[in-house]
C-alpha cells in the first residue's frame, strides 16, 4: 500500500534531507524494514532491538496516535499519512536561567 511518511528534521539525516517519503508498506514492521532498505541506519533510530518502536517515538497516522489505532497491529490503508515524532527534551542549567 502506498503511504506517505513525514520525516521530522532530527531524522532527516538518515533520509538525505528528505522530509516526505512515499513508501509501500502493509504495517509498521514492514514500514520500518522498507525504510531501512532505502536508508540504512534509520531503523535503529526508530526501533528497539526487537523491532518494536522506541518508547519515545510517537507515531501518528492521519493525525491519530497509532497506539489508539491498534499499534503495531494497525494495517495501513492506501493514502495513509504517517508522521514520526521523536520526543526531544532538553533545557539549560540553572546558571543560564
Amino acid at each position: 500500500m502506498p503511504i506517505t511518511v513525514h520525516v521530522p528534521t532530527p531524522l532527516q539525516k538518515f533520509t538525505g534531507g528528505s522530509a516526505a517519503l512515499n513508501v509501500a508498506a502493509h504495517d509498521l514492521r514492514e514500514l520500518f524494514d522498507g525504510l531501512e532498505q532505502q536508508f540504512p541506519g534509520i531503523k535503529n533510530a526508530l526501533t528497539k532491538g526487537d523491532g518494536s518502536p522506541r518508547p519515545f517515538l510517537n507515531i501518528y497516522v492521519n493525525d491519530e496516535d497509532i497506539r489508539f489505532l491498534g499499534g503495531v497491529q494497525y494495517t495501513f490503508q492506501d493514502g495513509d499519512e504517517v508522521l514520526f515524532l521523536p520526543a526531544i527534551a532538553g533545557g539549560a542549567s540553572r546558571e543560564f536561567c
